[in-house]
């Protein structure tokens, strides 16, 4: 049965770095997904998980430096699998992979992805999933350990052991996420990703060859130590989810645990970072 949802949305001056605090921290008391707008940002929980005081923990909505104006509304079940196949169109990146829905045409390039999304985040429609995945393209990743944290819909670590890694571990907070990412590993008949419910806290022993982390802002200054803390020698870490501004904030933290910039790119003002641990 679907469940029904309380939306808020949100009118932001300035947009950043407004709206990735207020998504970081709406998801700490239970929204679930998100969509940016021109103005600002829409915002969804199960009315289940809902109260009236949700919104009082919002420390953004307080702090003065920013106009956060919103209005709420109740969203009665809707088949979300039907508004994705109204919404969600197959994409092409650099003429290698293609992600497409199961309802889609097979694709005929070199890595073919089917991704059901859902409420998750990642079908290679945004800017920094579309940087992650050309990062992805330029390493050698055979034999490979790779960790995918945030991972969404798992299409960065499916991508991953198409493209030869062996060992991969993908990590998500938000239960939908999480189920959404074992159904696409199945779909796309991955043998060697595991997937787990949680965050950063979970980065105990493990070492990989490569971590990816397209998170917001927020989180990734606040876990960049534990990545580096699993990351092998000589291992890449790749980072986006954020905009050209705070990257000084983020090369000087990384730079604080003896990571490299190896690489930078920006596609519409977001930016993906290739990092090596020296």
């Amino acid at each position: 049965m679907a469940s029904t949802y309380i939306g808020y949305h949100f009118k932001i001056e300035p947009l950043q770095p407004a709206t990735d605090i207020l998504v970081a921290e709406l998801a700490e008391v239970g929204f679930e997904s998100f969509v940016e707008t021109e103005t600002g940002l829409s915002a969804y929980i199960q009315k289940n998980e809902w109260n009236p005081f949700v919104l009082h923990k919002i420390e953004v909505l307080n702090s003065g430096k920013f106009s956060i104006l919103y209005e709420k509304e109740e969203i009665e079940p809707v088949n979300w699998n039907s508004e994705w196949e109204k919404n969600f169109e197959p994409i092409e990146i650099d003429g290698l992979v293609s992600i497409r829905a199961p309802f889609h045409e097979k694709g005929n390039l070199k890595y073919n992805l089917i991704i059901e999304p859902k409420m998750s985040f990642g079908t290679g429609h945004h800017e920094t999933t579309h940087l992650m995945v050309q990062f992805l393209l330029q390493l050698e990743l055979n034999n490979k350990s790779v960790l995918d944290i945030g991972c969404g819909t798992a299409v960065l670590a499916i991508l991953a052991e198409k493209l030869g890694a062996t060992t991969l571990d993908a990590i998500d907070i938000d239960p939908w996420s999480y189920e959404n990412s074992i159904e696409n590993v199945e779909r796309n008949q991955c043998m060697h990703i595991k997937v787990y419910e949680g965050d950063a806290t979970l980065l105990t022993h493990q070492q990989y060859d490569v971590i990816i982390a397209n998170i917001n802002r927020n989180i990734l200054l606040n876990d960049i130590p534990s990545y580096v803390k699993v990351l092998k020698s000589g291992g890449t870490l790749l980072l986006s989810g954020f905009y050209a501004e705070d990257v000084p904030t983020i090369d000087a933290l990384a730079s604080e645990y003896q990571l490299n910039l190896i690489s930078k790119t920006e596609r519409n003002k977001w930016v993906g970072l290739q990092y090596s641990r020296a």
